[in-house]
């Protein structure tokens, strides 16, 4: 019996991956739109003791006009309380001022955008050159750079790649990458396996939603929607090891009890 009950673990083993893979474990989630959205205003202070409560301890740091002026608190605050400052939304100088103050390198995120060009590698011409200024401004910072999907042509898998392919040939942009979103990649459901497959060599981070036909509502906490348990096996599946982030994006929302129930959604799953 009991070589039986071995045999059969073994079996399991095989058959099925851990429980929670290591980029799913909790303090190596990154909490992403946390910052603007947040319905309590929090500051840095509170925003770093809040994830600290929470056992997070990654931060993808989105601001507005007026976040500026704290940009050296939050990471002062993230490095006192043990924080990643893992990823910064866009451009500044004054942050990027900072990042070499404080020998911080994190990835850089940035809409790709949308040309209306006529042929196809037009489109990917031009949609990487607008890149080239922030392409090399993030080279010589040592930090990556992740092509952010937010809709239109930009925010397609397959040109999300082309891109990276193209900035990756032609200027030697290894550290050019992908940030694929749940929440703005609803057109992808039916098609996620190939999606995933596409840009998996690129991905630099993968951020959850729940997901519903239809985007319905668009954003919504991991687990209650139709089709994430089913995207996240894929992503087990594709033993994808890379980054997962989670967010708030919610503006009636305390930012603390949006990522809570995103925490506990993917506990669910994940079982």
């Amino acid at each position: 019996m009991k070589k039986y009950l071995l045999g059969l673990g073994l079996l399991c083993a095989l058959a099925f991956p851990a429980v929670s893979a290591d980029n799913f474990a909790k303090d190596r989630l990154v909490a992403w739109c946390i910052v603007p959205f947040d319905a309590k205003k929090r500051g840095p202070a509170q925003r770093a003791q809040m994830l600290k409560r929470l056992g997070l301890k990654r931060v993808a740091y989105d601001w507005r006009a007026q976040h500026v002026k704290e940009f050296e608190e939050e990471i002062l605050q993230y490095k006192k309380h043990g924080l990643e400052f893992f990823a910064f939304w866009s451009a500044h100088e004054e942050a990027f001022r900072l990042f070499e103050k404080y020998k911080l390198h994190p990835q850089i995120w940035r809409t790709l955008s949308s040309p209306k060009n006529d042929t196809q590698e037009a489109r990917v011409e031009a949609a990487a050159k607008a890149m080239l200024p922030l392409v090399e401004r993030t080279k010589k910072l040592g930090c990556k750079l992740g092509l952010y999907n937010h809709g239109g042509w930009g925010g397609e898998p397959a040109n999300l790649v082309a891109v990276c392919e193209y900035l990756r040939e032609y200027h030697a942009a290894k550290h050019v990458g992908i940030v694929y979103n749940l929440h703005h990649g609803h057109g992808h459901i039916v098609d996620w396996e190939k999606s995933l497959r596409q840009m998996k060599p690129y991905l630099f981070c993968l951020n959850l939603n729940g997901m519903n036909d239809g985007a319905k509502p668009k954003i919504l906490s991991v687990g209650k929607g139709q089709h994430e348990a089913a995207m996240i096996a894929t992503i087990r599946k594709a033993n994808y090891t890379g980054p997962i982030g989670i967010l708030d994006h919610r503006n009636d929302t305390d930012t603390e009890v949006a990522l809570k129930e995103n925490l506990e959604g993917l506990k669910k799953i994940l079982k």
